[in-house]
């Protein structure tokens, strides 16, 4: 083979060699373990496991007699039964004692 060739080909080499190691991304962050969240959008945290009520707040606009918009207030959330990913022991462990009364 021709010299010149050789002296391109590794130029050439030596250049994508440069090029990958310089332009490699970076590995992203590992992901926040997901949060099991009920259908209100609170975490399973808020909610009572036995009667299934949920204990967060939600901010409601609030409006005077005339209509205009007078503020924020605070209401309980009304959403009544979770609904998100159970716990995987809920899933597949049948409950071995009965619950205490």
């Amino acid at each position: 083979m021709e010299p010149v060739s050789l002296v391109v080909g590794a130029a050439l080499l030596a250049a994508g060699f440069l090029a990958g190691r310089v332009g490699r991304r970076r590995p992203p962050a590992p992901p926040a373990n997901p949060q099991p969240v009920c259908g209100c959008g609170h975490t399973l945290s808020q909610h009572d496991t036995e009667t299934n009520t949920c204990y967060a707040e939600l901010r409601r606009d609030a409006y005077d007699k005339r209509g205009r918009w007078a503020g924020h207030t605070w209401v309980p959330c009304t959403c009544r039964q979770y609904v998100g990913p159970r716990p995987i022991d809920e899933v597949f462990v049948p409950r071995v004692l009965p619950p205490a009364e």
